[in-house]
């Protein structure tokens, strides 16, 4: 499996997951801080407070990412961190960490993709009504400019948002994120208005002179049990339309606004029976529809449904009634994650095909599993097995037609992973949490040659 010549080869991370220091240099508080600290929200009562230190080695983090041949680095800015307040003028020092960041990477000849918002939002606005309420969307824009202003010299690549879906859904809806609200109609409103932030942000970066601009979309194929094993499965009427109308609420509720300026009309009933769409004003799609570059789509698993007359929504998925989430025929991660690699190369090509004007990149993933330090090496051949199988199908998807420029593992290292805290690894580079010791996993040895021949 031989990939195009400029394919672009990279990892990934996230702000509040690595960076630490989260009172240090003006950062203000965000909606980690408190749900992380607030018991029983996360596993272990872990935080985010240290995590893998990253705010004070990021040298050393970025030297690993040249000896591995990464040509792109995926990382996010800690809005917090550039005001405190999620308004108002910037914090020097705050931009300063990105600044030294940006130039370090450079150095070594890799490439910084900016994303705005992964997740960690400064607890000042969820105070104001957080994603719920319309204003945080003008926020999010005028902070965006903010970091282009700074960075913009040098970074051509920008990410508006990191997987909307989950920052609503799981963070308004069933609350196992944070703000941890559990509340349908906000969770319909928190949607809509991260795609108006979206919209607003890129317009604004593009009015800045971005190069790339990009939406990042958790993304899965929406599949039948019989079908997760078997392409040419045909599922009856009553599971078909359960397919269909997840999808529209998993994808299309975000790449739709974005890329075609409306929404499906099973998101807009969804949003009619919890709470109603007053919310979405006149030109709101108008804005949402800001031309973009790039889809980014973070993959990990299919999403597997089917037909359940009688079932409630689910509190993740307001107008899921009548649908139940089945289970998957197929070996699992340490998250109980289905493995299913040809799930990516589906996805992939049905994007292409569903968004012919604008190009795909794979912005995540990976696998936890459960490594061990062995006389200092870690043997993961699980997750080696895990990324060949993958890689091979976003090679089947180019070969099938998808216009995919490259490919992000998930993640450069061990880290703070949500709900989860420390206990699940995704890394490529161990990281010892006592002593913030990194150690190069098998599969960043193995990932090392892929870059490096281009080839499977």
């Amino acid at each position: 499996m031989i990939f195009p010549e400029n394919f672009v080869w990279g990892a990934a991370t996230a702000s509040y997951q690595i960076e630490g220091a989260v009172k240090e240099d003006g950062r203000g508080q965000s909606i980690w801080d408190t749900f992380s600290h607030a018991p029983g929200n996360v596993a272990d009562g872990d935080t985010g407070d240290v995590a893998c230190d990253h705010y004070h080695r990021y040298r050393d983090d970025v030297a690993l990412m040249r000896e591995l041949g990464l040509a792109a680095y995926r990382f996010s800015v800690a809005w917090p961190r550039i005001q405190p307040d999620g308004r108002g003028p910037a914090n020097p020092r705050g931009l300063a960490f990105y600044d030294r960041l940006v130039d370090e990477l450079l150095e070594a000849g890799i490439s910084p993709y900016l994303t705005l918002y992964h997740w960690d939002l400064p607890q000042a606005l969820e105070d104001r009504g957080g994603w719920a309420d319309r204003d945080t969307a003008y926020r999010f824009a005028e902070y965006a400019a903010v970091v282009h202003d700074r960075l913009g010299d040098r970074v051509q690549n920008w990410a508006t948002l990191n997987e909307p879906w989950v920052a609503a859904f799981l963070g308004y809806g069933n609350g196992v994120h944070a703000p941890g609200r559990k509340d349908p109609a906000s969770a319909m409103r928190s949607a809509h208005h991260l795609l108006l932030g979206h919209g607003l942000a890129a317009a604004r970066l593009r009015e800045a002179g971005a190069a790339g601009i990009m939406l990042v979309v958790n993304s899965s194929p929406v599949l039948t049990p019989a079908q997760v094993n078997d392409h040419e499965a045909v599922p009856d009427e009553a599971d078909a339309a359960a397919v269909d109308r997840v999808h529209a609420l998993l994808t299309r509720q975000f790449l739709d606004p974005a890329l075609h300026g409306r929404y499906p009309k099973e998101v807009l009933a969804a949003a009619g029976r919890n709470g109603g769409t007053g919310h979405i004003l006149d030109g709101d799609l108008e804005a949402i529809n800001a031309p973009i570059d790039l889809i980014g789509i973070n993959y990990y698993n299919p999403c597997v449904v089917e037909a359940g007359p009688g079932l409630p929504a689910d509190a993740a998925w307001p107008g899921s009634e009548d649908i139940r989430f089945a289970p998957a025929d197929a070996p699992v991660t340490a998250m109980g994650w289905p493995i299913v690699p040809d799930g990516l190369s589906r996805l992939l090509v049905r994007l292409s095909k569903d968004y012919p004007d604008v190009g795909l990149m794979v912005t995540e993933n990976g696998a936890a599993f459960d490594d061990v330090v062995e006389d200092g090496r870690v043997h993961d051949a699980d997750r080696v097995s895990f990324l060949r199988g993958h890689l091979r199908e976003v090679g089947r998807a180019i070969e099938a037609g998808a216009d995919l420029r490259g490919y992000l593992v998930w993640s450069l290292l061990d880290n703070f992973e949500w709900a989860e805290g420390y206990r699940r690894r995704f890394g490529i580079v161990h990281v010892d949490y006592a002593t913030q010791v990194r150690v190069l996993k098998d599969s960043a040895l193995w990932y090392r040659d892929v870059i490096a021949a281009n080839r499977l």
